[in-house]
């Protein structure tokens, strides 16, 4: 750990196994099971290093305080189920996510090679997590996949006013040869909640179009969307696709629609509990006999974005990733000692 807490900075650098050793010591320090809490400080570990802040050690305390709820289960483990030849069911029993799709991934990969296609199924888990480790990791699996979750109904449909559905993330993943796969992962909310969060905390203003406030009134001001409703992007498009986001990682697999997962949090403030959805596709089974020449297709349109100078989705995360592997991260010394007050401790370099 290097401390560059002067005046100036007011920051501390860290390298990423430090990181990691900070998530866990506090995910054990509040009771979480050891096999719980390492895919958790594993994924804020890779959102940190990615430098996707808002996904990382800023969502610790929020952690934590889901592992004090009362739904919560600290000691859960998944159970999972073969329904067919193409479908994986995952029971996290309320606990996080994220160890039951490790459980579940090899049998989902097994799965969507032998017969093109397979299903994940995740039912009640606690999700706090960006997506895009996930279908990242089955990208490099050489399979293409979909992900999405519901999330509390935080906000209001195109021409609404009141709180329906959730921020209902969804991520795609697409392998490449010799390359990072193509990534995507994004909130159908105009922006994500954690954004707006952040954007509180620094006593900045949100751009138009972010959200309401509890009169209905469209605002710029953070504190106000997040004590009214937020508002999808896109008009009724956005509106559609977290519909959709609602339905297929909701009801479609037996699991909690927004409001449902609200209802059950009853106030705790705990992380949404609901259910997620993944999707794997094995090019090399469905795209028929010239898999080069599909390759070489999905290549041109990749091109067709880096030949004129446009940003590549996921790009920038690989160029921050290949820096701070090196470098490690730097985080205000604020958040810091708010860590370490719940019990952080980190590794010495």
């Amino acid at each position: 750990m290097t401390d560059n807490s002067s005046p100036a900075t007011n920051a501390v650098q860290l390298d990423l196994d430090e990181v990691r050793a900070l998530a866990v010591s506090v995910l054990l320090k509040a009771g979480l099971a050891e096999a719980q809490a390492g895919p958790v400080a594993q994924t804020i570990t890779d959102c940190e290093r990615d430098g996707r802040q808002s996904h990382g050690l800023l969502r610790l305390p929020g952690c934590v305080m889901t592992i004090d709820s009362a739904n919560f289960n600290r000691t859960a483990e998944p159970e999972i189920s073969e329904p067919s030849a193409a479908v994986v069911r995952a029971n996290a029993h309320l606990g996080y996510s994220l160890l039951a799709f490790e459980r579940a991934l090899p049998l989902l990969e097994q799965k969507a090679k032998a017969v093109g296609v397979a299903v994940l199924a995740i039912n009640n888990c606690f999700h706090f997590s960006a997506l895009w480790p996930e279908v990242e990791r089955i990208a490099r699996m050489g399979l293409a996949s979909v992900a999405m979750t519901p999330s509390h109904a935080w906000v209001a449909p195109s021409g609404g006013t009141s709180p329906v559905l959730g921020t209902n993330p969804m991520a795609f993943g697409w392998p490449r040869a010799g390359t990072n796969p193509y990534v995507f992962d994004f909130a159908t909310s105009a922006m994500a909640r954690s954004d707006i969060a952040m954007a509180k905390l620094a006593g900045q203003m949100l751009p138009d179009g972010c959200g309401v406030d509890a009169q209905g009134v469209p605002s710029n001001d953070p504190a106000a969307v997040l004590a009214g409703a937020m508002t999808t992007f896109g008009g009724h498009k956005g509106t559609a696709l977290s519909t959709m986001i609602e339905l297929l990682a909701g009801p479609l697999i037996g699991d909690m629609t927004s409001r449902a997962s609200m209802d059950f949090d009853a106030g705790e403030s705990a992380a949404p509990c609901h259910g997620e959805l993944i999707i794997a596709f094995d090019p090399t089974f469905l795209g028929g006999d010239d898999p080069a020449t599909n390759q070489q297709r999905a290549e041109q349109i990749f091109a067709g974005f880096t030949d004129q100078g446009a940003r590549l989705p996921s790009q920038e995360r690989y160029l921050t990733r290949a820096r701070n592997e090196v470098n490690g991260v730097v985080i205000a010394r604020e958040l810091y000692d708010r860590i370490l007050a719940l019990g952080g401790e980190h590794a010495t370099s």
